[in-house]
């Protein structure tokens, strides 16, 4: 899963992509280099970001879904978003899945629509806003709390005829960079939960802080960690950089295949 940021303050790369052109030659680049999905954002959400209100997040992705769509066809996009209009306006529009931080707890709505859109629906943990997030990391027992969370959500998300549901630890979120690696050491006991899982570490700071380096030199970091997050039962891996990434994937399928 290839991340297209629409924001100006995203952690690594908020601000790059200010035009139609720039947008298109990413995609093109993410796609090409063998991007599944191509995940829109248009919410900042690493900690301490700045509220967007749900007008100006609609006015930035929309109009990038129907672009990318008329030049990209075959694309399927992701939508980053917990709102639950910019859901509904997004998949209208041609989206084909919706990747919610909160897991539905920031807008009530958000089963209710996906129940209707029937479309996949990505839910990751996360406690409070991503203004809020870092001041709740206080944790009894880390793994088992958050797979109570997804238990709890998974089943909720059924009743409202949700299908198809995807889990996202959520790395960073609501945990500190210890928190972060006891998550991963750990990721292979969410197989109980038996629905596919997407993992989030490309270049956060898990990574640049814990080797002292910036975002912008985290790469290497970031395929070391995708290799054990996929050994560990990762489905999905949403990534800056897709060329590394696929590399990873056909090393290890080539691994895995003798």
């Amino acid at each position: 899963m290839g991340i297209l940021n629409l924001t100006p303050d995203s952690f690594y790369d908020g601000g790059k992509l200010t035009s139609e052109t720039d947008i298109l030659v990413q995609a093109e680049k993410m796609l090409t280099e063998g991007a599944t999905f191509l995940d829109l954002g248009g919410y900042s959400s690493r900690p301490g970001a700045e509220f967007v209100s749900e007008e100006e997040e609609i006015q930035r992705v929309l109009p990038v879904v129907e672009l990318l769509l008329k030049e990209f066809p075959e694309t399927l996009i992701s939508i980053d978003t917990f709102r639950s209009e910019v859901a509904r306006k997004t998949v209208k529009a041609g989206a084909a899945m919706i990747n919610d931080i909160s897991g539905g707890s920031l807008d009530e709505n958000m089963f209710i629509k996906i129940g209707k859109l029937q479309v996949p629906y990505i839910m990751m943990h996360m406690r409070g806003t991503p203004e809020m997030m870092m001041q709740n990391t206080n944790y009894n027992d880390l793994i088992k709390e958050v797979l109570f969370y997804f238990s709890e959500k998974i089943a909720k998300a059924r009743s409202f005829g949700i299908n198809d549901i995807i889990a996202d630890p959520g790395f960073g979120f609501s945990k500190t960079t210890e928190q972060n690696f006891e998550l991963l050491n750990a990721l292979e006991l969410f197989e109980v939960l038996n629905i596919p899982l997407l993992v989030g570490v490309s270049r956060k700071s898990m990574i640049h802080k814990t080797l002292n380096i910036s975002a912008e030199k985290a790469l290497n970091g970031t395929t070391a960690l995708h290799a054990i997050a996929l050994q560990k039962g990762a489905s999905i891996v949403r990534v800056h950089d897709v060329k590394e990434a696929v590399e990873t994937i056909n090393l290890l399928q080539n691994l895995k295949s003798h």
